[in-house]
């Protein structure tokens, strides 16, 4: 066993197998979609599954961090000032509700990287240079990206392993998804060769509506069969624990969306271990 030190953390890696910490950036251009909701939820119960989480936020809204119950206004440093090169990461970490569930926050704050990082030199390869030295002390590291194609999302992209997509169940499904898709191809081209769609989440789902069903049918048709394609149910409860500052599995873990990011987190954990 080799043991590596960064930042004054003991990291033990396995010179042969075990997990090296699995990075996970929850994407879409479209806003709406059920994004935050699913990065937040999925790392929540992958920390109760006694996986060893880190989120992080890179939506300049800051939906992710207050989300976690974290007031962004009392914020000192952030994301922002991590890829800005003031300070390193894990100074910025907050503990959340969930043990195991650490959160990088962000705030509007972070806007202003998209223009400061036009000159900075391989500013593509910023969040995962910051990422490299921290992820091997979790089993999972989860990114929520903003809702458009930007610098930031590109960073996460270029950082991570795999890209989950929220997809929520409406007309305009399929055209943002060939866009992210593209996206996705050309960043594995040019910046990051392991990249690889980790898996599509049907959000919003309404079973009693045509519209959810023809959706599904028809990226069901689209997509690789080897992509798993969970749906994740419209749900009042779902909805509501975010102004709580709290993740579904805390908020009313009897909903169904509760259930439902428990068995993405399930899928996305067995499929770590193939």
């Amino acid at each position: 066993m080799i043991e590596l030190f960064y930042y004054g953390i003991i990291t033990k890696v396995w010179k042969w197998g075990g997990n090296l910490g699995r990075t996970i950036a929850v994407a879409n251009q479209k806003g709406g979609v059920g994004k935050t909701t699913t990065a937040v939820n999925l790392s929540a119960c992958l920390a109760q599954m006694g996986r060893k989480t880190l989120i992080v936020d890179m939506d300049p809204q800051g939906t992710t961090t207050s989300g976690l119950g974290v007031d962004k206004g009392k914020l000192v440093k952030t994301v922002y000032n991590v890829l800005l090169g003031e300070c390193f990461i894990t100074d910025v970490l907050k503990d959340t509700p969930i043990p195991g569930l650490t959160l990088a926050p962000a705030d509007m704050a972070l806007a202003g990287a998209e223009i400061e990082l036009v000159v900075a030199g391989s500013r593509e390869h910023i969040l995962g240079k910051i990422l490299r030295d921290i992820k091997y002390t979790y089993d999972y590291v989860i990114i929520d990206c903003p809702p458009s194609l930007n610098i930031l999302t590109v960073n996460a992209l270029t950082a991570t392993d795999t890209v989950l997509v929220p997809l929520q169940c409406e007309f305009y499904a399929l055209e943002g998804l060939t866009q992210l898709f593209h996206t996705v191809d050309l960043i594995k081209k040019r910046l990051n060769s392991r990249l690889k769609v980790e898996g599509i989440v049907f959000t919003m789902y309404d079973g009693r509506t045509n519209l959810s069903l023809q959706v599904v049918d028809e990226v069901k048709r689209f997509v690789p069969p080897e992509i798993y394609k969970h749906i994740i149910p419209r749900n009042v409860r779902l909805s509501e624990a975010p102004s709580h500052g709290l993740p579904i599995t805390l908020y009313d873990r009897s909903s169904r969306g509760a259930d439902a990011y428990i068995q993405l987190a399930e899928i996305v954990d067995e499929n770590d271990s193939l």
